[in-house]
C-alpha cells in the first residue's frame, strides 16, 4: 500500500512537472509571437517621444507621461496601475529661448538654458561682455559694465566629446561602469565664484559653450538653482566659440529672451503596475521589470531613455496579451528623478523595501537604460551564479540579436540601488554606437536612432526574460550568496 501511494505521488509530481514545462515553453512561443507579429512597441515610442517630448522629472510633461503609461497598463488589464508619489522640489519647464547674433551680421544661434535655471525679466539686446579670460578681481572691477548684460562666461571651448565609451564585452576592452567623464567649459574665474559676482553685479544672462560638435548641445541642470541666480544659457561650441572670439576683438551685439517657468508641486511620480502570481507559494515575489521614464528637456528623450520604457511596457503588453499566468508576482515601475540621481528607485525602496524580508520578496530587477539599439545580454554585476542562469535563458534567443550576458557591472541607473539593497538587480546591454558623444542628454536624441526591429526585439527578451525569472523554483542568487561572485 505504502509502495503504491508513493509510485501514485511521483506519478502526480512528473505529469505536474510535465505541465508545467508544458506552460513555459508554450508561453515563450506566444510572447515570441505577439512580440514580433502584433507589436505595439512603435506605436508606445512614439507616443513618449513625438507625443510627449521631453520628460524632466517634475514637469507637466512627465506628469502627463506617467498618467499616460498608468491609463496604458490599466488598458491592457494590468492589475493596480497607480502613481506613487515622492518628494522631490520644484518642477521646471521653458516656454522660449532665442539667442541672436545682430552684429557684425545676422546669425539665429543653437541654444538651451540650463534646467531650473530663472526666466529672464525681458528680452535684452546689446554688445556681449566677455569674461572667460578675466579673474575674479578683474569681474569685481568690471561691474559697471556687467548691469544688464548679456555676459560670455567662459573660455572658447577647446575639448570635446568625441567618442563612446567602450562597447562592452567585445574585444577584451574594459567595461565602461559608469557614465564617462565629459569635459567641461572652462573659465579662468572658477564656476562657484562667478555666478555671484555675476549676481551681483546684475548681469541679465550668462551664456556658456557646450562640450559637444557640430551643432549638438549637451545640457542639464540643478534642481537647486535659486530663482534669483543669472539665468544661464549653453550654446552650440563652434557658435560659443565665434563669439568669443569677436567680443574679444572688435566685438560683438546679441539679442537674447528667455521664459521659464517653476510649479509649486513638489511631488514627482513612479508608475506601478503588475500581472499578479498564481504560486500559493511563490505569489508574494516579485519580479521587477523597469526603466526610467524622466528626460532632460532639450530634445524628446529618445534614447535616453524612451527606449528602454517602450520595450518595458511592450513586454508587459505582450505578457497580458498572451494571458500569461507567472508564479510570481511580475511587476513594472517606471522610474522619475532618474537622472537626479536615481531619486525614483530610491524612494521605492524606501517606501517599500525597508525589511529584509521585503527586500528577500524581490526576486529579481531587470532594468533597461544606458545605450540604444537591441538587447544584447545583461550586464552581471558580478554574479557568476545568476550568470550560469541567464547564459541559459539567452540561448534561446541568439536568432534575434542576443549575444552575450557579461560578468561586469555597469553603475549610474537604476538597478544600482537594488544592488545596493541585497537585490539581485540587472541591466541590458545596449550599443553605445553615437550615445555618449550625440544623443545622451542632448538636443540630439530624437527618436530616429532607433528601429522598429530593435524595440521589438528588447520587448521580447524583456518579457522572455521576466516569464522565466517568474516561472522557476528558485529566485535569482543574491548579490552576497556563497559563490555568486
Amino acid at each position: 500500500m505504502h509502495r503504491l501511494w508513493l509510485a501514485g505521488a511521483l506519478s502526480a509530481l512528473a505529469v505536474a512537472a510535465s505541465g508545467q514545462e508544458n506552460l513555459e515553453t508554450t508561453t515563450l512561443a506566444r510572447i515570441r509571437q505577439e512580440g514580433l507579429e502584433r507589436s505595439g512597441a512603435r506605436a508606445l515610442y512614439q507616443a513618449l517621444t513625438d507625443g510627449m517630448g521631453a520628460r524632466l522629472t517634475a514637469s507637466p510633461a512627465h506628469t502627463r507621461a506617467a498618467q499616460w503609461a498608468r491609463d496604458r497598463f490599466a488598458e491592457w488589464g494590468l492589475a493596480n496601475p497607480h502613481l506613487e508619489p515622492f518628494e522631490f522640489g520644484r518642477g521646471w519647464s521653458f516656454e522660449k529661448v532665442s539667442v541672436e547674433m545682430t552684429a557684425p551680421r545676422y546669425m539665429p544661434l543653437i541654444a538651451y538654458p540650463e534646467a531650473w535655471t530663472p526666466p529672464m525679466a525681458g528680452p535684452v539686446a546689446g554688445r556681449a561682455v566677455y569674461v572667460g579670460d578675466k579673474t575674479a578681481s578683474e569681474i569685481q572691477a568690471m561691474a559697471g559694465q556687467l548691469r544688464g548684460a548679456i555676459v560670455l562666461t567662459h573660455l572658447p571651448q577647446a575639448q570635446f566629446v568625441t567618442s563612446d565609451r567602450p562597447q562592452p564585452g567585445l574585444n577584451d576592452r574594459p567595461v565602461q561602469t559608469g557614465n564617462p567623464v565629459l569635459p567641461s567649459a572652462r573659465s579662468t574665474t572658477p564656476a562657484d565664484q562667478l555666478q555671484p559676482l555675476l549676481q551681483r553685479a546684475g548681469a541679465a544672462v550668462a551664456l556658456k559653450p557646450s562640450a559637444y560638435t557640430d551643432g549638438t548641445v549637451g545640457v542639464v541642470g540643478n534642481r537647486n538653482t535659486s530663482p534669483d541666480a543669472v539665468p544661464s544659457i549653453v550654446l552650440a561650441a563652434e557658435q560659443y566659440n565665434l563669439l568669443a572670439r569677436l567680443a574679444a576683438g572688435a566685438g560683438v551685439e546679441l539679442r537674447v529672451e528667455l521664459q521659464t517657468r517653476y510649479y509649486d508641486d513638489r511631488n514627482t511620480y513612479n508608475v506601478i503596475a503588475e500581472i499578479p502570481g498564481r504560486d500559493p507559494a511563490l505569489r508574494d515575489e516579485i519580479v521587477l521589470v523597469g526603466a526610467h521614464l524622466d528626460s532632460w528637456h532639450t530634445a524628446t528623450g529618445a534614447t535616453d531613455n524612451a527606449d528602454g520604457v517602450a520595450p518595458v511596457m511592450e513586454a508587459m503588453r505582450i505578457l497580458a496579451a498572451v494571458g500569461a499566468q507567472p508564479r510570481r508576482t511580475i511587476r513594472v515601475a517606471l522610474w522619475s528623478g532618474e537622472e537626479q540621481g536615481l531619486l525614483g528607485a530610491r524612494a521605492y525602496i524606501e517606501q517599500h523595501l525597508t525589511t529584509q524580508a521585503a527586500r528577500d520578496n524581490i526576486a529579481v530587477y531587470l532594468n533597461d537604460d544606458p545605450g540604444s539599439g537591441r538587447t544584447l545580454g545583461f550586464y552581471m554585476e558580478g554574479n557568476r551564479a545568476a550568470k550560469a542562469i541567464f547564459d541559459a535563458w539567452l540561448a534561446p534567443l541568439t536568432d534575434l540579436g542576443m549575444t552575450r550576458n557579461i560578468i561586469e557591472g555597469i553603475g549610474s541607473t537604476d538597478h544600482v540601488p537594488f544592488n545596493e539593497a541585497g537585490v539581485p538587480g540587472f541591466n541590458a546591454i545596449k550599443d553605445f554606437d553615437a550615445y555618449d558623444w550625440r544623443t545622451r542628454h542632448t538636443n540630439a536624441d530624437f527618436p530616429e536612432r532607433m528601429s522598429d526591429d530593435e524595440l521589438q526585439q528588447s520587448a521580447v527578451v524583456m518579457a522572455t526574460f521576466a516569464w522565466r525569472a517568474a516561472m522557476r523554483d528558485e529566485s535569482i542568487p543574491r548579490p552576497t550568496a556563497a559563490g555568486a561572485r
